[in-house]
């Protein structure tokens, strides 16, 4: 008995605690953010590239993402826990920057006189030019995170580059059957659980033969994961394409 009982912990992880924590255990989530508030402003650091400490407003942003990651996380995100919890502290902390930064671009506009143009238009010019790097450290934090999850079913860029529909017709009926995957909850547990594309399934779902799926296996499960993830940028590409 007491075998099993240790195995059991020892092959309890962190996504059961988050399981356990959205069906009400508040004692377990006040642990799990107390216990994991080095690794919250570790990854604030990393956006603000400064040290943190639990006393800078970045931190509280860093926490209220953790707390809403831990509510938020499921299987079908695509990622570990601790992956999806990372991206999202960076993206919330990202966007507090962005927005103190455009209410001080507001108080210069309220503040500067007539006589100062030049001084108004350099700064709004530099604002601009802040927000453009803020939003290429968005897109490169989503690619990061799209390749950790990527790793996990065995995929790397090079290779999904390489194994792409090259016409854009079997492109554009991939990512349907993507969508439909991803659309299916059933389906896209299975998918997440054993890291497979659920071939059989789909193929009595869609007119494509088992070889064209197959064939396309890798990007259809890259697409599924663009859509059940949070990827701002990765899915307003897929919807241009479906458009």
């Amino acid at each position: 008995m007491l075998s099993i009982l240790l195995k059991f912990k020892k092959e309890k992880t962190i996504e059961h605690e988050i399981a356990e924590i959205q069906q009400g255990n508040t004692e377990l989530q006040n642990r799990i953010i107390h216990d994991y508030k080095p690794f919250i402003a570790k990854t604030v650091s990393s956006v603000c590239k400064r040290f943190i400490n639990e006393s800078d407003d970045e931190f509280s942003i860093g926490l209220i993402a953790f707390n809403e990651a831990i509510e938020k996380y499921s299987i079908e995100k695509g990622s570990s826990f601790i992956a999806f919890s990372e991206l999202l502290i960076k993206r919330r902390v990202i966007d507090y920057i962005r927005k103190e930064a455009k209410l001080r671009m507001i108080h210069i506009e309220e503040e500067e006189e007539k006589d100062a143009a030049q001084t108004y238009l350099d700064t709004k010019l530099s604002m601009e030019e802040f927000y453009r790097k803020i939003e290429q450290e968005q897109r490169r934090e989503e690619i990061i995170h799209y390749q950790k999850v990527l790793k996990e079913f065995g995929i790397n860029f090079q290779e999904l580059v390489e194994q792409s529909p090259k016409h854009f017709d079997a492109r554009l009926n991939a990512i349907k059957v993507a969508k439909l995957l991803a659309e299916n909850r059933e389906l896209c547990t299975k998918l997440f659980e054993k890291k497979q594309l659920p071939i059989k399934q789909l193929q009595s779902m869609v007119h494509l033969s088992r070889k064209t799926l197959e064939r396309n296996r890798k990007y259809i499960i890259a697409i599924t994961i663009v859509l059940t993830g949070d990827y701002v940028y990765l899915q307003d590409y897929i919807k241009g394409v479906l458009q």
